[in-house]
């Protein structure tokens, strides 16, 4: 574990991961940063594969904060440490915050003119197609069973058709999820 770490510290700087959520950040706007993110880090970066993007992923999600935050510290602290963390979080936070200040400002000056809210219909839907996008690639990777399509469907169904709360949604379904995925039959013997 560790020599994959110091690959990883000797591989990319930190102006390089500050750069690339940098980039998560700018590309996508509207919304779209697990898009973005998944495209970038798993598929162009190679820096983690899919099956630990997800992994961490869900448990940006389930921890508190920003999800896409919670990657940068994710990522960041995979490919260099402490320093790796800080740099990827100011590589999301810090142009993405300079021009939501100024579009802020434009916003509230020219919220009425036709052409501002015709930009801002079509910024969701680009936004949407790229959740879809990812729903649909991550999908195929973890929907292999009918336990887990069973759980994505209860969690559609509760939280995004009846609107049931998310943290009640998580209370009924984490534990489900848990058992389900709980570790269990043979295990590695120790070495003697």
């Amino acid at each position: 574990m560790s020599e994959q770490l110091d690959a990883g510290v000797q591989r990319v700087s930190l102006f390089e991961l500050a750069w690339t959520f940098n980039h998560i950040a700018l590309a996508s706007f509207g919304g779209g940063l697990s898009a973005w993110s998944r495209e970038v880090l798993v598929v162009e970066k190679g820096w983690l594969g899919e099956a630990e993007f997800l992994s961490a992923m869900t448990m940006c999600r389930i921890l508190p904060g920003a999800n896409q935050v919670n990657m940068a510290v994710f990522a960041g602290t995979k490919m260099r440490g402490m320093a790796g963390a800080v740099a990827a979080v100011v590589g999301l936070c810090a142009m993405p915050l300079v021009i939501v200040l100024v579009l802020s400002f434009a916003y509230f000056r020219f919220k009425e003119v036709p052409a501002v809210k015709g930009v801002l219909h079509g910024a969701s839907a680009a936004a949407v197609a790229l959740t879809l996008t990812m729903v649909i690639k991550t999908g195929q990777k973890c929907l292999t069973g009918v336990v887990p399509v069973l759980l994505f469907a209860g969690a559609f169904v509760l939280n995004g058709v009846l609107r049931f709360p998310l943290l009640g949604t998580l209370a009924i379904l984490a534990p489900i999820s848990l058992i389900w995925a709980w570790p269990r039959g043979v295990r590695e013997k120790p070495a003697a």
